[in-house]
Parts: structure tokens; C-alpha cells; sequence
């Protein structure tokens, strides 16, 4: 499945790892360009996913209309190939408009889906997903990394060894289809020529990171994390098995749950694994050769940031 060639040309990107800036900067690069916002950020597309996934606040969706949140309820499973039919129809309808498309946000395997395509795959295997899981909480950590490296060093050397989801999904495709997901899943970029002219990712400095990190996840906390996921559990439908795994959820779900023994400890696990979450989303953008890297200091303002963004396009062949 692909992404109409015509439409992708027309669009901007701004990626980035997480509490680097994009949300504002993104305002401004809209505000600038006559843009709406496309979220590319997979946690997002819960409704009453708020506080955790840092979503674009009421007055930031007013200032500028976005695009691909609140699409589906935390208990219902939403796909890439899903996220990229719902991604080109929001973009034709922005173009209809004569307005720009601008995706934004972090999530890697999104991005990739709409620059580049995405292979749909077999429907999940519920049974040997639950099986596959079972096995590996009586192993070591690295347990599902080595196990699809034996079967496909390719995708194992892609996938960080700490995202289960990702490697269940690559072992469940070999076991339904009998092929390999790094044979499948080879969706290669688009010539020079055939790109959009606009993607861009903010490198900024790793410890610069670690601290807005650190100081967002504290914010969330102040402003109701806790109280957001006992709403969610307390639901008719509870949150699903991706939404449970989103960051800073998943880890207060084990809070309320009782795996985790104090909120002090639960608040420093969601800061440890937003960081390392930072660095993995690094590695996504820094593989995607379409992606163009803008390093950044954190002392810059977004007036700064987006100034350069415009200019950056300006000079783009």
C-alpha cells in the first residue's frame, strides 16, 4: 500500500524524538505556510489518551486544525496500513482546501509508512501472539530479539531488543506466512527526484533531551496522569493491548495493578523509558535517508527554529 505520489510531494514533515519541540514549532511552521497539522504519532489516535501522549491541547487544535487524533477508543486495535488510509484522505482533503500538509510527531514506523509505503501483512494471530508472550516472560530480556535473529538477523537488527511488540508482530508473520518480514517488508524510498522536498527531523543535545524529558513526564504527572489511566480502566471497555502499552500508561497501569510499588518509582520508570525511547526514535530518522537532519542547541526560540525551517525549503532542490 502505497501513498499517492501526488499528494506526498505537496506535504511537509516534522519529526523529532519526544519533548523536543515539534507541537509549537509545528504552529508556527502552519501559521507560516497556511498548514494543517497530520499527527503522525501512534499513541495519539486514542480518544481519552490525553495527558500521557502529550496531545495537542484544546487551544493549540483551535490555533491550527489537526488531523489523525482521537480516531479510534483505547480499546480497539488501528494498524499502520488503517493509519495510512485515514493519513491520505485528511491530506486530500487539506489540498482541497489549497491549504499545506504538515505531518508531525514521532513515531518512526508511521513516518516510514507514509514516505515509503507499508506491507499489510496477515491479520493478527491472537493465540500465538498470548503464547509467543508467555514464553518469553519466563526468559531473559533479550529472549525475542535472539529468537528472531536465529530466524531473521535483518528485521532483528532493525528492531531495538526492548520493543516486544514489534518482535512478536516479525515472529507472528513467519510463523503465518513461512517468509521472512525483512523479505516482505522492503519498501524502498522513493527516488531523489520523486520525494517531497520537505522532511526534516531536530537533532537536538542528548542531555538538553533528558531534561525536558524528566520535566515532562513530571508535568504530566501534576496534571492528572494518574487520574486519566483509573478512568480509562475503570471503562466499560478497558484499554486494549496496544493502547496498555503506551509509555507512561503502561507503566501506570502496573502502578494501580500493584506490580509497581510506590508512584515515586513509577514516575522515575516512565522517565528512564521515555529516554531510551528518545534514542531508538533517533535511530528511525537517522536511517531514513529521505529525512534531512537539523541539529539544534535548545537555546533557540521557535520564531528562530522556524525561520530556518522556511529558509532550509527555501534552498531545497
Amino acid at each position: 500500500m502505497k501513498f499517492p505520489l501526488e499528494l506526498l510531494q505537496r506535504c511537509w514533515f516534522l519529526a523529532g524524538p519526544t519533548a523536543v519541540g515539534k507541537s509549537e514549532l509545528s504552529l508556527q511552521l502552519a501559521e507560516q505556510l497556511g498548514g494543517e497539522i497530520l499527527s503522525l504519532d501512534s499513541m495519539a489516535i486514542f480518544r481519552g489518551m490525553d495527558i500521557g501522549t502529550a496531545k495537542p491541547a484544546a487551544r493549540q487544535q483551535q490555533r491550527v486544525p489537526h488531523h489523525l487524533i482521537d480516531l479510534v477508543e483505547p480499546h480497539e486495535e488501528f494498524s499502520t496500513a488503517q493509519f495510512l488510509v485515514a493519513a491520505e484522505q485528511a491530506c486530500r482533503e487539506i489540498c482541497e482546501r489549497g491549504r499545506v500538509p504538515i505531518f508531525v510527531g514521532g513515531t518512526g514506523l508511521y513516518l516510514r509508512a507514509v514516505l515509503r509505503g507499508v506491507f499489510e501483512g496477515p491479520p493478527a494471530d491472537w493465540k500465538f501472539r498470548d503464547e509467543l508472550t508467555a514464553q518469553a516472560a519466563g526468559q531473559s530480556p533479550d529472549w525475542l530479539h535472539e529468537k528472531l535473529r536465529q530466524i531473521d538477523p535483518a528485521t532483528a537488527d532493525r528492531l531495538h531488543p526492548n520493543d516486544s511488540r514489534r518482535l512478536v508482530r516479525a515472529l507472528e508473520i513467519v510463523h503465518l506466512t513461512g517468509q521472512l518480514p525483512s523479505v516482505l517488508q522492503q519498501e524502498h524510498p522513493l527516488p531523489v527526484e520523486q520525494r517531497p522536498r520537505h522532511i526534516y527531523w531536530l537533532h537536538p543535545p542528548r542531555a538538553w533531551l533528558a531534561d525536558r524529558i524528566n520535566r515532562r513526564v513530571d508535568a504530566m504527572f501534576e496534571l492528572g496522569l494518574e487520574e486519566e489511566v483509573r478512568s480509562l480502566l475503570d471503562r466499560q471497555h478497558p484499554p486494549g493491548r496496544t493502547a496498555r502499552q503506551a509509555l507512561g500508561y503502561r507503566e501506570m497501569i502496573d502502578y494501580l495493578e500493584d506490580r509497581l510499588p510506590s508512584l515515586d518509582e513509577t514516575r522515575q520508570l516512565i522517565q528512564t523509558r521515555t529516554r531510551q525511547f528518545a534514542k531508538r526514535q533517533h535511530t528511525w530518522f537517522r536511517n531514513l535517508e529521505e529525512c534531512r537532519e537539523v541539529a539544534i542547541e535548545g537555546t533557540e526560540s521557535v520564531d528562530e527554529l522556524c525561520d530556518r525551517l522556511l529558509s532550509m525549503g527555501e534552498t531545497t532542490p
